[in-house]
């Protein structure tokens, strides 16, 4: 597998998991906002997959342009 597949790999599971904290962000919020009873504590530590997965596409995408760096670099 080469830097470039890992790398866009990193990206997608980054955007898996970007999308599952934000849809858990907007699940932990709606309660409070129409005076409802609030979602337990787990619910809450779920919102933190959020900045995870930026992270882990923000590395991806660090990765990716690292190994095309290497390719061009190799090639010059």
């Amino acid at each position: 597998m080469s830097s470039k597949v890992s790398g866009e790999g990193l990206v997608r599971v980054g955007a898996v998991v970007f999308t599952v904290g934000a849809l858990a962000t907007i699940a932990t919020f709606v309660p409070l906002f129409f005076h409802l009873t609030p979602l337990p504590t787990p619910a809450y530590f779920a919102s933190m997959l959020m900045p995870l997965g930026f992270l882990l596409a923000l590395l991806g995408l660090f990765r990716s342009a690292r190994a095309q760096r290497r390719r061009a670099n190799a090639q010059a």
